[in-house]
């Protein structure tokens, strides 16, 4: 559940992060308002002399005697010069003549000469105009409403009832601001200043449960062990062993420590892109005796078999006593390779071929889905160092790069080997794509290991650890479903070619899918291959509309590969499957296969962690 909770707890975050930025923009704007200025009191004219209550006036009594509708208040009142009773039946009011208890309607006249003695300012009254429908600045109020503009700098109006002739409301631009400044601030965007509308309500709640899931978090995220300094924890012995038994070495770990954090500082550097952060499932050991319940992270990163043998995550494996456990890799997690660089290659736009000569010959280990893990130095590169070939130069120009590539600090990115090595002259043969970040205004850098690649040229030295991973050609002659995209294609095109110059005589599938042609790598090798050899079969999927013609196959390469192969396949349960692709294609592949009722131990995958 943690990670679910730890996803949603970083996009209701966002959320409400930009909410509060709002809600602190909008009250530091309203605080430095002047209020005088809001209220327009800075252009009120004082109160002027009001003259005495004409003598003859009918009284108040034979007025309310003779209105025909029910009255429940009359005071005087006067409208601009003219002294009236205005009269209330509790929904609305009206004036009354103080001789003959007649109607006394508001005009156009009355309100300018109310609006000219209510302004103090440099501004000159505009014609009064009689509103049809009421507008968000005299929200609250009913009946007719006369508006008056001034032509001043504050563009001030005045609001004067058409009622009985009172000033309802004074407004100008600083109000205006202060009020666009409330609604944001109350989350009204209807303007009624209701504080307890459905938005804020929901906000509220937001930031509640943001709360609530962070103590989750912290607490989940966190053990007690880590508060303690580690030279007053204990020591414990941790074995570590290779995958084929061999006992490795054995280093010294504290109380509270990972396995991966205890076999770090002793020199042994599991493969992570992550660091150690529990989400890209690179830094698998299996525990030797009794293994610990499963973490979350461990659920999400590898399947039920292996969890029920005793693989974890080294990030999320504590070290509680002596331990013994198995990695991957053996020697090659502490090895570091040198390598020259000889050639690079733009395959298409965004994929780029990087074959390496090794200063020491390669072991057998070297095989078809291995990964290295290369080792990517602190750097500051230019946009300029980027080289790619004129017939890129479109594409690339499309991207918004900064003017500068900055990595920090040393990091480690993991790469598939695309090509057997012996059929590579016993050199190192990666497909990297260039990852070039979020493209919006809130741009994410593009990525640390593929902008070092592609800065690289012939004769430059790259350093590398491995080969690491389990993806591999499992033995036997079961027929093979190979489904991939993007730099997917580098662990499976090392596979195909593997098993082809081995004379694999079983049923070989490869299925490909990319957006459009241009995208597609290594076509003319994958037709050369099935024209050659009869057992192979290359099925390119393009998704892109405008790239569907004849003879190509359209849509998602899952769903093609389904409707095309599987779904008349007379005896899946005699295939293997292989996948490797972005994320979501390799979800989705999955989930098809476990659909269609694949055995788990028939599907091999090699996930990106990204």
């Amino acid at each position: 559940m943690t990670p679910w909770i730890r996803k949603l707890h970083k996009w209701v975050g966002l959320i409400i992060g930009l909410q509060f930025v709002i809600w602190t923009a909008s009250g530091l704007l309203m605080s430095v308002l002047d209020s005088a200025s809001v209220d327009n009191r800075h252009h009120l004219a004082p109160p002027t002399q009001v003259s005495a209550w004409p003598q003859s006036a009918m009284s108040p009594a034979t007025v309310v005697a003779r209105e025909s509708r029910p009255v429940r208040s009359i005071e005087t009142h006067w409208l601009a010069q003219t002294p009236v009773y205005r009269l209330s039946d509790g929904k609305s009011s009206w004036l009354a003549d103080i001789q003959h208890g007649s109607p006394v309607p508001v005009t156009s006249a009355d309100v300018t000469s109310i609006a000219v003695r209510d302004y103090a300012g440099d501004g000159r009254a505009g014609i009064p105009e009689l509103m049809s429908e009421n507008t968000w600045e005299v929200r609250g109020h009913t009946g007719p409403i006369w508006r008056v503009a001034f032509s001043d700098d504050d563009g001030t109006t005045l609001y004067v009832s058409g009622q009985d002739g009172q000033i309802l409301e004074r407004r100008n631009d600083t109000w205006r601001v202060f009020d666009f400044a409330m609604m944001l601030h109350f989350m009204d965007y209807t303007r009624q200043q209701d504080f307890n509308n459905p938005i804020i309500i929901a906000a509220g709640a937001g930031g509640l449960w943001l709360a609530l899931s962070g103590i989750w978090l912290f607490f989940a995220s966190f053990r007690l062990g880590e508060f303690i300094p580690p030279r007053w924890r204990r020591r414990q012995e941790l074995r570590v062993f290779g995958a084929d038994g061999s006992n490795l070495r054995s280093v010294d770990a504290r109380a509270g420590d990972t396995v991966f954090l205890a076999l770090g500082r002793n020199g042994l550097q599991l493969p992570s892109n992550c660091g150690g952060g529990q989400s890209c499932g690179l830094c698998v050991v299996r525990v030797r005796g009794h293994a610990p319940p499963p973490t979350s992270s461990d659920r999400m990163h590898i399947d039920a078999s292996r969890l029920r043998s005793g693989y974890r995550l080294a990030c999320s494996l504590p070290v509680t006593s002596s331990a013994q456990v198995e990695v991957a890799g053996g020697a090659a997690l502490w090895t570091e390779r040198v390598a020259t660089v000889v050639s690079v290659t733009p395959v298409t736009p965004f994929l780029r071929e990087f074959v390496l000569a090794p200063e020491v010959p390669l072991g057998p280990e070297f095989q078809p889905g291995a990964y290295l893990q290369v080792h990517v130095p602190g750097y500051c590169l230019q946009r300029s160092d980027l080289d790619h070939p004129e017939h890129h130069r479109p594409d690339w120009s499309n991207l918004n790069l900064p003017e500068s590539l900055v990595c920090k600090e040393p990091v480690r990115r993991s790469y598939s080997l695309s090509l057997p090595t012996d059929k590579a002259g016993g050199n190192v043969t990666l497909l990297a794509r260039f990852s070039p970040g979020r493209q919006d205004r809130k741009r994410q850098p593009a990525g640390k290991g593929s902008s070092y690649l592609y800065a690289l040229k012939p004769g430059d030295r790259v350093c590398f650890s491995g080969p690491f991973g389990d993806f591999a050609i499992k033995p036997g002659g079961r027929e093979k479903v190979f489904i991939g995209g993007g730099a997917g294609m580098a662990p499976l095109r090392a596979m195909v070619h593997a098993l082809l110059e081995a004379g694999a005589t079983e049923r070989i599938h490869f299925w490909y899918g990319a957006r459009n042609l241009r995208e597609a790598p290594y076509i003319d090798e994958m037709e050369a291959l099935a024209r050659t050899h009869r057992n192979f079969s290359w099925h390119l999927v393009l998704s892109e509309a405008a790239e569907h013609g004849s003879g190509l196959i359209t849509g998602l390469v899952h769903e093609a590969t389904h409707e095309r192969l599987l779904q008349t396949h007379p005896d899946l349960t005699s295939c293997e499957f292989y996948l490797c692709g972005p994320p979501a294609m390799l979800a989705a592949t999955r989930t098809l296969l476990e659909n269609l009722g694949i055995a788990e131990e028939h599907i091999s995958f090699d996930d990106f962690k990204i």
